[in-house]
Order: structure tokens, then C-alpha cells, then sequence
């Protein structure tokens, strides 16, 4: 297997491929980063849970996906913004509600991984990573 330039960008489409084929859950290759957004998907009720499993060469992150009673997932949009290619950055004034507080955007800032929410209280900017409703 080779390795991707985008490991985000490729942890974002294997939970997008699992949730369109109705999967209970998704391996992917562990790194602190995936960790971080697993944990604000938890936090936020995007997905059931998520653990890291010991492996001999790399650890894996396991993420539980969440379904309503109607097979609907919690998850409804997951686009990744900011790209190798086209860094994508905003100050904590320009960080306004996605899709009236139903979405998310998840933030790289010096204060860690943290959602758009908690980048206004802290009153932080950062690297917008991905936008998530």
C-alpha cells in the first residue's frame, strides 16, 4: 500500500465510503491528528466511538459510526477544505456558525485540534481542516 499525501483527506473518504455502504465501522491508520478529529466526532455525536488498536507496525484507529433508528447516519456531509495544495485559513472574527450550528468545521490551532465553536471562545484562528454535518 502506498502512502497518501493527504492522510486526512483519505481518513475522511473511508468514513464517507463506510457510511454510504451502511458500515458499523471504519480501520484506519492511526497519527495523533486522526486521533483529534475522532475524539471531536465523539465529542460533537458524529459517530458512536472510536478506539486505537495495537498493531506490530502502525496503530489503527477504529471508529464506531452512529445510525438513527431509520438507518440515517449522524453524518450527512464530510468535505475536507483546506488541501495540500490550497491551505485554507481564518481568524477567530471570521469564524461564523456552519449551516446554523448543525455542521462543524474542525480546526488545526496553536491551541490543538478543536472545533469552530471553541476556536470563537478562545479566541483562536487556525488551519480549517474539514467541515462536517
Amino acid at each position: 500500500m502506498s502512502a497518501t499525501s493527504d492522510p486526512i483527506a483519505d481518513m475522511l473518504t473511508r468514513v464517507r465510503n463506510s457510511v454510504k455502504a451502511e458500515h458499523l465501522k471504519v480501520d484506519i491508520p492511526s497519527s495523533k491528528m486522526k486521533v483529534a478529529i475522532a475524539k471531536i466526532l465523539k465529542d460533537e455525536g458524529f459517530v458512536k466511538n472510536y478506539k486505537i488498536i495495537e498493531d506490530n507496525k502502525q496503530k489503527i484507529l477504529r471508529i464506531y459510526l452512529k445510525y438513527g433508528s431509520d438507518n440515517q447516519s449522524a453524518i450527512l456531509n464530510l468535505t475536507r477544505i483546506s488541501k495540500p495544495g490550497r491551505r485554507v485559513y481564518m481568524q477567530a472574527k471570521d469564524l461564523k456558525p456552519v449551516l446554523n450550528n448543525i455542521g462543524i468545521w474542525i480546526l488545526s490551532t496553536p491551541k490543538g485540534v478543536i472545533t469552530n465553536k471553541a476556536a470563537k471562545k478562545l479566541n483562536v484562528g487556525g488551519e480549517i481542516l474539514c467541515e462536517i454535518s
